[in-house]
């Protein structure tokens, strides 16, 4: 197995499921650390049993070039099986590479003696195909790239205003850690990581014809970060690009990137009556450095990046987030987890009076008692308005919540 750095609180999701029937399946987009995930969970499992009947496939490997069915995926399951008195612990990366893989889960699932699992990066296919066939009988953990603090683990840093300057610049994907932190590397490995995903997760699966169309829709979602999106507003930006394509083929494409973990799609929500609305959503990527790799990073966009990194920290740690719509006024975040909430405005600087009343005055118009946070680059540790906390940006990503 290859080295690795611990993401141990992933393992610590996982481990309650350990040595039984349901298939653990973990999800998210390539290259954010998933086949390290199993390794550090197969340590785990020879820690505890040494003697252990472990069985690793991976369809990208070549030792494992012939195994493309979920026939030929059992077949050889069963050649490396030691005993059937024995607990067998299987692990597949990237399972959705397999032809009918649920069947094969299924059936090693209803064989017993099995501990299941795997890997994969579409969300759209494990999710349609495993809720079919194994309702109740998984549990899914969503991967995410590398939060702010893992970030400074994995690259050896102190927590300083530098080291979230690389931050926003490279984003977090695990593998970075082995190359040397400059623009060239960085982004020539990253752009690398979304013609990966785009060609292989959404042009060859979906058999999409229109490339281009694709690449501008996402070149248009990599500027637009953060800001209030529809599909008739993207059809007519790509109209005045020249480009001529259906309100329903971009919402096929959305739906595709979506699947991918490459974006995330965050609907609106009435902040009174809690109804979530049916058009208009904000898009924010799962790793800022691959959007940085599509638009390049410019000072003028510090506002909407915060905004990415803010979504990302919460995500990461278990929030589901809205857009808040409050009559006239938006609320960045409406977070929620634990029947908790909370509400969170994203802003570069709070100095100027005009922001400070948009920011503040946006939170106090909700009239409850749920937490209310100004996340903000200005220094001001400590600080609160009318009960309203100010946090600056370094410090929120530095919390595990």
């Amino acid at each position: 197995m290859k080295p690795y750095i611990a993401r141990n609180k992933y393992i610590e999701r996982i481990k309650p499921f350990m040595r039984t029937d349901i298939i653990k399946v973990l999800v998210g987009q390539r290259r954010v650390g998933k086949s390290y995930l199993l390794y550090q969970l197969i340590d785990e499992i020879r820690k505890a049993e040494p003697k252990a009947n472990i069985i690793y496939i991976s369809p990208e490997l070549y030792e494992f070039d012939s195994i493309r069915s979920y026939h030929e995926l059992m077949a050889y399951i069963h050649s490396q099986r030691k005993s059937k008195k024995q607990l067998c612990y299987i692990f597949i990366d990237e399972i959705q590479d397999i032809v009918n893989f649920e069947k094969a889960l299924r059936s090693l699932q209803a064989e017993g003696q099995y501990d299941v699992y795997c890997t994969g990066s579409n969300a759209k296919l494990l999710s349609g195909e495993l809720a079919t066939l194994l309702s109740g009988r998984y549990i899914e953990q969503r991967v995410y790239s590398l939060t702010y603090l893992e970030f400074l683990e994995f690259h050896k840093l102190e927590n300083t205003s530098e080291s979230l300057d690389k931050y926003i610049r490279y984003g977090g994907l695990p593998y970075l850690a082995k190359l040397p932190l400059n623009d060239d590397n960085i982004y020539e490995y990253l752009r690398d990581i979304y013609s990966s995903i785009v060609l292989r997760d959404v042009v060859e699966r979906y058999k999409i014809r229109n490339i281009r169309t694709l690449n501008d829709l996402t070149l248009f979602l990599s500027d637009n970060i953060g800001c209030m999106i529809t599909a008739n507003s993207i059809s007519n930006f790509l109209k005045s690009q020249k480009i001529d394509v259906g309100v329903k083929q971009l919402l096929e494409y959305l739906s595709h990137l979506e699947s991918t973990f490459l974006i995330h799609r965050v609907k609106r929500t009435d902040v009174i009556g809690k109804r979530i609305f049916e058009i208009g959503e904000k898009y924010y990527f799962e790793d800022l450095g691959l959007r940085h790799a599509l638009v390049p990073f410019q000072n003028k966009d510090i506002g909407k990046v915060m905004e990415n990194l803010v979504h990302h920290h919460l995500i990461a740690n278990g929030y589901n987030t809205y857009v808040g719509k409050l009559r006239n006024k938006e609320v960045d975040f409406v977070v929620e987890k634990n029947g908790e909430r909370a509400y969170i405005q994203v802003a570069y600087s709070v100095a100027s009076a005009s922001t400070h009343e948009r920011e503040y005055g946006n939170l106090l118009a909700i009239n409850d008692n749920y937490k209310k946070i100004v996340i903000t680059m200005d220094d001001l540790e400590g600080a609160s308005y009318k009960g309203i906390s100010t946090v600056p940006l370094r410090k929120f990503i530095s919390t595990a919540l």
